[in-house]
């Protein structure tokens, strides 16, 4: 964790104020970050070799350090499973769900496209967070967690496998962290679910949702239908890439073009965006959370700092990217994407996001359709040459280069 500052220091350069961090608690026997067996210590993969017992004091010590920087700390709650050697299961052995042999039941998936498809976990075991005879216990357990971690310093979490929980819960807990911090927010990870999953969250009073942008080919409605419906549960954060997914620099070969048209159409997408270490370098190896280690840095193949930081303040100072907003597909023509953007916060403020979808040649975008007034400027957030001022609109084409993601506001 003592080294986690460097890092820290850098985020917060890029224009970042958050910070979020993958489960830090003592883990199973799979070694899982995602298998927690102790809740109130931490993994001592994070810790300095000498560290004494009292773990939590290296913890606080961090979190001072990142808010000191600027950055709001985000934890994972883990509350769907713990690992099967957790104490737990001995203590309170009706906090879990049992199979039809009265043995633990481990957690699984189904794939929404193929439900013939499920994975199980089997060094995970399922909490019974809505039938549990014991419920009463088990959600005072989760609340006194949540507040625990709120007072060391914590301002959010990040609510994994948030569609397996019943939607009360959340709001339990949820009411019991604003009795410590009534700015402290819950972000749901809802990635894979069906539907009908996502929306029963709608009365949970959570606060953002991880929307799936990141897999949008910019042409099938499906993306534009979710940010409608979703939008009415919260508001929500966009990622090219996540610790759940192979790195976007594998997939294109370290196409850097499309390493900056993910980031710069996220920020155009929805409320909030995110990227996981190492996005801004281009690494290409997939984040795993047993095996990863430091030694996994690699080296660059870019460096897109100055870009994050300039799509980051560009974002924050344009109210019209404030929120989730309102978005309507102009056009999805051969290789070009028109999306509207009207704010869901600054009233009658409109924006249209121009994308190459291509990304081995240069397309022209006609404007037709667009009001065109002087006060229209454009902004070519992907060109470093262009970071430093407002491009005025010169007629009604406009040539992209590969997979460039262009914003025409008005100034």
């Amino acid at each position: 964790m003592t080294d986690w500052l460097q890092h820290a220091s850098r985020i917060a350069e890029m224009g970042f104020n958050w910070l979020y961090i993958n489960s830090i608690h003592y883990p199973g026997f799979s070694g899982s970050l995602y298998a927690v067996k102790h809740h109130y210590r931490i993994n001592p993969q994070f810790l300095p070799p000498d560290t004494e017992k009292d773990d939590l004091a290296v913890l606080d010590q961090t979190l001072r350090g990142f808010r000191d920087l600027g950055l709001w700390p985000m934890m994972d709650l883990v509350i769907n499973h713990s690992s099967r050697d957790c104490p737990l299961i001995h203590e309170h052995p009706a906090w879990y769900v049992h199979d039809e042999h009265g043995e633990i039941a481990s957690p699984f998936a189904r794939d929404p496209d193929d439900p013939e498809k499920v994975t199980v976990w089997g060094d995970l075991a399922e909490m019974d967070n809505e039938g549990s005879s014991g419920r009463e216990g088990l959600w005072a357990y989760w609340a006194e967690l949540v507040k625990r971690y709120l007072r060391l310093g914590f301002k959010g979490f990040r609510c994994d496998a948030a569609y397996k929980i019943p939607a009360a819960l959340w709001r339990y807990l949820v009411e019991e962290a604003a009795s410590i911090d009534r700015e402290a927010m819950f972000f749901a990870e809802t990635l894979g679910c069906i539907e009908e999953e996502a929306l029963a969250l709608h009365d949970a009073g959570l606060h953002y949702l991880f929307n799936s942008s990141k897999w949008w080919d910019f042409v099938q409605p499906w993306c534009l239908e979710q940010h409608e419906k979703f939008g009415k549960i919260a508001p929500s954060i966009s990622f090219p890439e996540s610790h759940d997914t192979t790195r976007l620099a594998a997939d294109t070969g370290g196409n850097e073009a499309v390493q900056r048209q993910r980031y710069a159409f996220a920020a155009s997408f929805s409320a909030g965006l995110m990227i996981p270490i190492g996005y801004e370098f281009g690494f290409k190896k997939k984040l795993d959370v047993v095996s990863t280690r430091p030694a996994d840095w690699e080296t660059a193949s870019f460096d897109l700092q100055r870009f994050v930081k300039r799509v980051n303040k560009f974002k924050i100072e344009n109210p019209v990217l404030h929120g989730e907003g309102e978005l309507k597909m102009v056009t999805s023509d051969g290789s070009v994407l028109v999306l509207e953007r009207r704010s869901g916060q600054a009233s009658g403020q409109q924006a249209w996001v121009l994308v190459n979808k291509s990304t081995d040649r240069h397309t022209t975008v006609t404007l037709d359709g667009i009001a065109i007034t002087p006060r229209h400027h454009l902004h070519r957030i992907c060109r470093d040459e262009d970071s430093s001022s407002e491009v005025p609109v010169s007629g009604q084409t406009l040539v992209l280069q590969p997979a460039e993601v262009t914003l025409l506001l008005e100034s």
